[in-house]
């Protein structure tokens, strides 16, 4: 057990939760309307304490075990037969389950975006925690578990290269958020503005510093590869920013502030899977690109394809991720076979799994809530309460 190693990794495991909460609360809340910011506090801080439970009672087990090449099997159950002296590496285990436990927190978290103001509350909860056992977990093994996609796995002796989890975390969160999106339908108001565009930049400014415990956290040891995966992630963060900006500029003839901000989030998922391999300049282009191309990847979801991907969590996170994994390859630190092979099986997995999952759960809570609900605002509605007073 090393003691930077492992002091490291607690500060990590704090960041990370940051990113749920408050850091997507505020940034997802502030995008919404009025009517409706509580709603989306309520499903971060539940999924929160949901996950954490079901990541002790078989998440982990199932996504670190040491089944076999598919599934990690339930014997890590409850941490049993794990206690304070029990290492995983250079850090406690017990620390290696809380800070994969705060990943697995943030992606059904994320995937909430694509439905907000309209979705039914106990859905969602309902939703996640499978989606958490049946999709999450799985891949999880599959990647970072020894599983499937491994080193020596299917595609070879390299293996799939997926860092901090453009995979693992960007792809899957997506594509569940699109199909989601897809089968709940439309908002019936889809050109309300954001209601708070502070409360937005606020919390993608924590997503930010958030960001540096996912992947700089991510190769679990104090060294020069994590403060080489800081840097990276800053550099592309602050790429994507100034790109989207300006391509807004070239396109609209102005820069607004949730455009910027949400060009740092793009920037931040596309640099996730490569941070680990690339350096500062990699992740300069890197980050410039995902600017403009996550950008019109929103403008391909909502005016060509019309997809209600409300808060655009395929176009940023999902094309983001995606674009970062590719790039691994293409800078020359992993294979194409492996990159390209697990974005397609863990894509099609993941949008057949969803889907299952989606149904069977529906035929026991709606997806949507009805019209008089989704007019008068889930806050309300849902949980009786109101973010505003406007009469104070």
């Amino acid at each position: 057990m090393n003691g930077a190693d492992t002091a490291w990794i607690m500060v990590a495991t704090a960041l990370v939760l940051f990113m749920t909460l408050p850091g997507l609360a505020l940034f997802y809340g502030g995008l919404v309307r009025a009517r409706n910011v509580l709603s989306i506090f309520m499903q971060c801080f539940s999924i929160a304490a949901l996950m954490s439970i079901l990541w002790l009672l078989g998440g982990y087990s199932v996504a670190f075990g040491e089944g076999n090449a598919l599934w990690g099997g339930l014997g890590k159950f409850g941490l049993l037969g794990i206690d304070a002296d029990t290492v995983s590496g250079s850090i406690p285990e017990v620390l290696f389950f809380a800070f994969q436990m705060t990943f697995a927190i943030i992606t059904p978290a994320l995937f909430i975006g694509a439905f907000v103001e309209r979705v039914n509350f106990a859905f969602v909860m309902a939703f996640s925690a499978l989606w958490m056992f049946l999709v999450y977990a799985p891949v999880t093994h599959w990647i970072w578990g020894g599983g499937l996609m491994a080193d020596g796995g299917i595609f070879g002796a390299v293996g799939t290269k997926d860092f901090a989890g453009g995979i693992v975390v960007h792809e899957t969160a997506a594509l569940a958020a699109l199909l989601l999106a897809i089968m709940i339908g439309p908002r019936k108001h889809r050109t309300t503005p954001p209601h708070n565009p502070g409360m937005v930049a606020m919390g993608a400014g924590m997503l930010w510093v958030g960001w540096f415990g996912f992947n700089g956290g991510s190769l679990l040891a104090a060294d020069g590869g994590a403060a080489m995966a800081i840097t990276v992630t800053h550099i592309s963060a602050a790429a994507a920013s100034l790109s989207w900006a300006a391509w807004e500029r070239i396109k609209f003839g102005r820069s607004s502030l949730v455009g910027i901000v949400t060009g740092t989030i793009a920037g931040l998922a596309s640099i996730t899977p490569a941070s680990g391999f690339v350096g500062p300049l990699e992740a300069l282009l890197i980050g410039t690109v995902a600017g403009v191309l996550c950008q019109e990847a929103v403008v391909l979801i909502r005016e060509r394809l019309k997809i209600d991907d409300t808060l655009d969590v395929f176009a940023v996170h999902g094309v983001g991720g995606i674009f970062g994994t590719m790039m691994i390859a293409i800078f020359g630190h992993g294979s194409y076979l492996a990159q390209f092979g697990a974005l397609v099986l863990v894509g099609l997995y993941t949008l057949a799994v969803s889907f299952v999952i989606a149904k069977l759960v529906a035929l026991v809570f709606p997806m949507r809530v009805d019209k008089e609900a989704e007019t008068n605002g889930l806050d309300l509605s849902t949980h009786g309460e109101r973010a505003y007073d406007m009469n104070s």
